[in-house]
């Protein structure tokens, strides 16, 4: 469940983007704003709560999406709506860009004592350097599936099929090998950013470029239906949890960590 709705806050972040910056014509650099300032509010409010709550989780993820998407086209395109990188950087140094600050954050995390697994993040600052890779991988991302859609030659359909490959083959290695699953939950983690990304423009772009036309309003509509769904599926979980008495829950804490900690956000 957290697999599909990470795919689908992803992929309404590519065609939610598209929406407010091309569809809306707000622009890049305006849609970049305000989708930052949606983001910060989200998490500075997760920062505060003591418990995991799906629907601001989720929020922010969808947030760090949305954000993801407009801070990359305003890197590659420019401030405007065109779809052009004739304004902007181009990919290519997007991509040096966004995966130096990636790689920053996680040399940051490894040196600040914090651990990489995001069931056992209890402090304040693993939480930040968490949603600072988080936003900064969506970015990335972003790019990454732009490029691969409309550079590449693979179109939309292919890129999508090549990442998809590529997650199953890292699925696949979490069950049939010994390798790191915090390195390889990190791995898809950042996959399904360029996945959402293609996915959400075959989706919703026009026949002539590729897409299947279903526009951007339509999409969303369906992928924030698929989110509040699944929401309010672990919604029902959380409280079918809860029924456990609290002796029980202090002799088996939830995945090796103390529920009752200080930041529990990224807690599943």
């Amino acid at each position: 469940m957290f697999w599909v709705l990470k795919i689908a806050a992803t992929t309404l972040g590519e065609t939610g983007g598209d929406l407010l910056a091309q569809t809306l014509g707000l622009g890049y650099a305006q849609a970049s704003l305000l989708f930052l300032a949606i983001f910060i509010v989200g998490v500075l409010v997760q920062l505060r709560v003591r418990r995991f709550h799906p629907a601001l989780y989720w929020t922010v993820i969808a947030a760090t999406s949305t954000a993801g998407t407009t801070m990359s086209d305003l890197i590659n395109r420019g401030p405007g709506s065109d779809t052009s990188t004739d304004g902007g950087l181009g990919y290519g140094v997007g991509a040096i860009i966004l995966i130096s600050g990636l790689v920053t954050v996680f040399v940051i995390w490894k040196f600040s004592g914090q651990t990489f697994d995001v069931a056992n993040i209890t402090t304040v600052r693993g939480e930040v350097l968490y949603w600072a890779a988080i936003l900064l991988s969506n970015t990335l991302g972003t790019s990454l599936g732009d490029y691969l859609s409309d550079s590449s030659g693979l179109g939309y359909w292919g890129s999508a099929t090549l990442i998809a490959v590529i997650m199953v083959v890292i699925s696949a290695a979490h069950y049939f090998t010994g390798l790191s699953g915090v390195l390889l939950f990190w791995m898809a983690f950042v996959l399904t950013r360029p996945l959402g990304a293609t996915a959400g423009d075959w989706l919703s772009k026009p026949h002539a470029n590729g897409g299947l036309a279903l526009g951007t309003y339509g999409t969303s509509a369906a992928l924030l239906a698929i989110l509040i769904l699944g929401i309010t599926f672990s919604y029902r979980k959380n409280r079918r949890t809860a029924v456990i008495e609290p002796s029980d829950v202090e002799s088996a804490p939830i995945n090796g960590s103390d529920t009752t900690s200080e930041t529990s956000g990224t807690r599943r």
